[in-house]
C-alpha cells in the first residue's frame, strides 16, 4: 500500500528544529525575517528568492513550515500557493503567506488555493514566531501520526502473513479424505485472527484407527504453533504413550505441554480409537465438547450418542488423571467430532447456538449414504446469518464406519 501522506523523517522528533522556508525575492525581507528569529535556536531558517525554484527548494529542505510571499516576479505567489497544494509531498505542509497586502480579497483568495495563515509584512516578532511555532506542532503531529499508523500498518501486515503461513502449514498436516469401510471428509475454515484448531486420523495397525480434534486456547501465531506441535506428536506417535488407549493419549500430552511452559495456553482435545474387530469406539475428551455419533443396524434408524469423558484441558493440572469410555458400534454409523467453533456464534433467532444446538442440528444430517461436512457448513452460515468468517476456527470431521460389507 503506497503511503499517501508524509511521515515524520527518520530521526525526527518534536524537539527537533523546526525548518522554516521563506519564499520571497526581496534580499531585504530575507534579512529582516532571520533577525527576528535570531533568539529562537530551535527555528532553522532556509529561503529562495526565484519563485522558479521554489518548488524544489522545498522538497529539499521538506520544511514544517512555508513563508510565502505573494507579489514575485516570474510566478506569483499564490500560483505557488497552488502548486504546493498539489504537490504529493509539500501538500500538507502549512503554507503562512507573508504579504505588504491588506485587503480582504487577497487574503481570500490566499485561503481559497490552499494557506493556512496569513501574515502582513513585516508582524511582531513575537506573533511570527508564535506562528510558526503553532503551525509547526500541528505538522509534526500529523508527522508522528502517520509515521505511527504507517508502523502500525506494517506491524498488521507482517502479522497477517505470519497468520497465512501458519494457516498453510495448520492445512498441510490435516489429512486427505478416507474412502472404504472407513470414510472421511472434514471442513476446517480458519477465523481472520487464526485460532488453534488441528485434527487427524490415521491407521494405528489395520485392526485399529484413531481419530482426534484439538483447540488451542486464544488465537494468533502462538496457538498455531502450539496445535502444530501437538498434532505432530499425535501425527507421528512420538509420545511416550499407548495410542490404543486414549487415556494413556491425554496423559502423556497433559505431561508433554504443561501450560507454564507454553505461554499460559493450554488446549482441549477429543481422541478415539476404532476396533473394527471388536466394534467398539474407545474415546475421551479433554474440555471439549462431546463428539456425536449415530450408530446401529439400520441405516435409516441409527441412535445418537453424545461421546464426552470428564476431564480437564491439557496442560491445566501436572499429573492429572485421565477417564475414558467405551461406546459400541454398530453396522453403520457416523460420527462427528468437532471444535466449539462450528456453533459459538451469535445468530438472529436464538442468540448464541450451544454445543446442544448443534447436536440437535446433527440429527438431521445421519444419512449414511452422505458425506455431510460440506452441506453442515453451509447451514451453520446460514444460521450465522451474516457474511464474513466465523468468531472461532471452524473444525468439522465426520467419520462413516461399515461394518460386515
Amino acid at each position: 500500500m503506497q503511503q499517501e501522506t508524509p511521515v515524520l523523517p527518520e530521526g525526527q522528533t518534536e524537539e527537533s528544529h523546526i525548518e522554516v522556508l521563506l519564499v520571497d525575492d526581496q534580499a531585504i525581507v530575507v534579512a529582516a525575517v532571520r533577525k527576528m528569529l535570531e533568539g529562537s535556536p530551535d527555528i532553522r531558517l532556509h529561503y529562495c528568492t526565484d519563485a522558479a525554484k521554489a518548488m524544489d527548494k522545498a522538497r529539499e529542505v521538506k520544511p514544517h513550515v512555508i513563508l510565502q510571499d505573494l507579489v514575485m516576479p516570474g510566478t506569483d505567489g499564490l500560483t505557488l500557493v497552488k502548486q504546493y497544494r498539489e504537490d504529493e509531498e509539500l501538500k500538507l505542509v502549512p503554507v503562512v503567506v507573508l504579504s505588504s497586502r491588506e485587503e480582504p480579497k487577497t487574503k481570500a483568495a490566499s485561503f481559497t488555493e490552499g494557506a493556512n495563515d496569513y501574515l502582513v509584512k513585516l508582524p511582531d516578532p513575537i506573533e511570527m514566531i508564535a506562528r510558526l511555532r503553532h503551525h509547526a506542532r500541528g505538522y509534526i503531529s500529523l508527522l508522528e501520526r502517520n509515521a505511527a499508523w504507517q508502523a502500525l500498518w506494517k506491524s498488521q501486515q507482517l502479522l497477517a502473513a505470519e497468520l497465512r503461513e501458519a494457516e498453510e502449514y495448520v492445512r498441510a498436516l490435516l489429512p486427505p479424505p478416507l474412502t472404504g469401510d472407513v470414510s472421511t471428509s472434514w471442513q476446517y475454515i480458519p477465523s481472520t485472527s487464526l485460532g488453534g484448531d488441528a485434527f487427524g486420523y490415521n491407521w494405528i495397525d489395520p485392526d485399529h484407527f484413531a481419530i482426534y480434534l484439538l483447540d488451542v486456547c486464544g488465537h494468533g501465531v502462538g496457538a498455531a504453533l502450539l496445535s502444530i506441535s501437538a498434532m505432530n506428536a499425535l501425527r507421528t506417535r512420538t509420545l511416550n504413550a499407548d495410542f490404543l488407549r486414549p487415556s494413556s493419549v491425554l496423559t502423556a500430552l497433559n505431561d508433554a505441554y504443561p501450560m507454564e511452559d507454553h505461554d499460559n495456553k493450554y488446549f482441549t482435545l477429543w481422541y478415539g480409537v476404532y476396533d473394527r474387530i471388536k466394534g467398539e469406539l474407545t474415546y475421551a475428551s479433554a474440555g471439549h465438547p462431546p463428539a456425536v455419533l449415530f450408530t446401529g443396524e439400520d441405516p435409516q434408524c441409527l441412535a445418537q450418542h453424545l461421546l464426552s469423558t470428564p476431564n480437564f484441558s491439557i496442560g491445566w493440572i501436572p499429573g492429572a488423571e485421565f477417564e475414558e469410555g467405551v461406546q459400541a458400534i454398530g453396522s453403520f454409523a457416523k460420527l462427528f467430532v468437532f471444535s466449539d467453533g462450528v456453533y459459538e456464534f451469535e445468530t438472529p433467532e436464538k442468540g448464541e447456538l450451544s454445543c446442544l444446538d448443534f447436536a440437535n442440528a446433527l440429527l438431521d444430517h445421519q444419512d449414511m449414504a452422505v458425506n455431510d461436512a460440506e452441506r453442515i457448513l453451509i447451514h451453520m452460515r446460514e444460521m450465522k446469518g451474516t457474511p464474513g468468517p466465523f468468531d472461532d476456527d471452524f473444525s468439522l470431521l465426520e467419520v462413516h464406519v461399515r461394518r460386515g460389507g
